[in-house]
């Protein structure tokens, strides 16, 4: 981790993975993308409503959660 006084900025690793699920709440407008079995892990606020899921002890990515969904794609 690198602090840059109030920012700071993880490396996270990705690893190869052979499945990517993904569930979409409509009613949240929220969309979850798992690399692999979906599993606990600690979430880093990209900014515009995209979070990164990485695991803390490999700092590996294990998915995104992507909030406000239709005001990305378009309704």
């Amino acid at each position: 981790m690198v602090d840059f006084g109030i920012v700071v900025v993880e490396t996270l690793k990705m690893e190869k993975t052979g499945r990517v699920n993904w569930d979409y709440d409509k009613e949240a407008d929220t969309l979850y993308i798992s690399f692999g079995k979906p599993v606990p892990a600690l979430t880093l606020d990209l900014g515009n409503g995209v979070l990164a899921r990485y695991l803390r002890d490999s700092d590996k990515l294990v998915g995104f959660t992507i909030t406000s969904v239709k005001q990305i794609v378009g309704k």
